[in-house]
């Protein structure tokens, strides 16, 4: 028996119920499906509880996480954390499944072995047809470097502790299991014998400088080379010092509204350090953190101090000040309750948090 994890934020629902249609017509149904969506828009997740009705197969996981980073690691491993079957594939919720597909990743199934397949992707046109899955037209085929939609034996991947929960926003994530598989001395085997998924078109969402949802510039970058120095350090589990596939709970967030204390600071290299730091000695308490740029008249005045030799207070620009703080959340606080905006218009960040003893 197999589950297949699916995880969401917000993507078409047109593209959704696709996806869940091609799963309930699968000629084997002896598999577990999980849906996770991830911070999808409040309103957003109203009509998707609406939607996921139509199919009680599945069997939903909704995260109160609007104001957080992407966090696709997470959301798959909540799921694996729940898995009892003895294989586990983490799809992908763009894809339409070949009718054959469950019934091709069990005869595939190894303890020893992971199998990842081959996409085939649909142009614009195509995928708003609406066709039985052969009758669809691919674009054109992925090749092995598409490594979104794996089978695993589960015991495996929950001996690794799953996906690693470094990884945010996009990218790498997919890669890193694989080479961490291969490491702890599995075959990893790409299926391209025949198209079992077609990927369904949609625009690639690219940051509005108008959007004030969390997002770090360097962080698909950063992820890249986390993956090479797993690679070349033959890691294998990860995850070891903070709690993985943890359950993003409501009643953990609603706590988000009880401040204990409010924080306004400028961007100076001294205050955003020094809060950085202190972040560690709180316990049971919710921060909240407002942090705004420094004046154009301060710089002016630093830059008069730094050419006559006076001491002068370093700053940094708001978007190193963004960096810093979601990197420390990643490495850090992941698992913490928080919520998070840079409104890059009025140059203003504001953080909540509840540090959790």
């Amino acid at each position: 028996m197999i589950t297949l994890v699916l995880t969401n934020r917000n993507r078409d629902l047109r593209i959704v119920k696709n996806c869940l249609q091609s799963l309930q017509q699968q000629t084997n149904n002896n598999f577990v499906v999980f849906l996770v969506d991830y911070g999808s828009d409040t309103a957003y997740q109203l009509q998707l509880v609406q939607l996921v009705q139509e199919y009680p197969q599945i069997q939903y996981i909704e995260c109160p996480v609007q104001g957080q980073l992407w966090h696709k690691c997470r959301a798959i491993n909540m799921a694996l954390q729940q898995t009892t079957t003895p294989y586990f594939i983490v799809g992908d919720i763009d894809l339409i499944f070949a009718p054959d597909f469950i019934k091709k990743a069990t005869e595939l199934a190894k303890p020893d072995t992971v199998h990842y397949f081959q996409y085939g992707f649909l142009s614009q046109q195509e995928s708003f047809l609406n066709k039985d899955f052969n009758s669809y037209q691919i674009a054109f085929k992925g090749n092995e470097e598409v490594t979104g939609t794996t089978l695993f034996p589960t015991v495996k991947l929950k001996e690794l502790r799953g996906y690693d929960e470094f990884y945010h926003g996009w990218g790498a994530e997919d890669t890193d299991v694989h080479i961490r598989m291969k490491n702890a001395g599995l075959k990893v085997i790409f299926y391209d014998k025949e198209i079992l998924l077609k990927h369904q078109w949609h625009p690639k969402v690219y940051r509005s400088k108008q959007s004030t949802h969390p997002f770090h510039s360097l962080l698909e970058r950063i992820n890249h080379v986390y993956m090479l120095q797993t690679q070349s350090t033959k890691r294998t589990v990860v995850n070891q010092n903070q709690d993985w596939g943890k359950i993003a709970l409501l009643s953990d967030y609603e706590i988000l509204t009880k401040v204990d204390y409010v924080l306004q600071l400028k961007a100076t290299v001294l205050e955003v350090n020094a809060v950085l730091a202190q972040m560690a000695n709180f316990r049971d308490e919710l921060i909240y953190l407002e942090i705004t740029a420094v004046s154009g008249v301060e710089k002016v005045k630093n830059q008069l101090k730094i050419i006559v030799g006076k001491k002068y207070q370093p700053v940094y620009d708001m978007d190193t000040v963004n960096n810093l703080l979601l990197e420390t959340i990643i490495k850090q606080y992941r698992n913490n309750p928080y919520d998070y905006s840079f409104n890059r218009q009025k140059n203003i960040i504001q953080f909540k948090m509840y540090f959790q003893s």
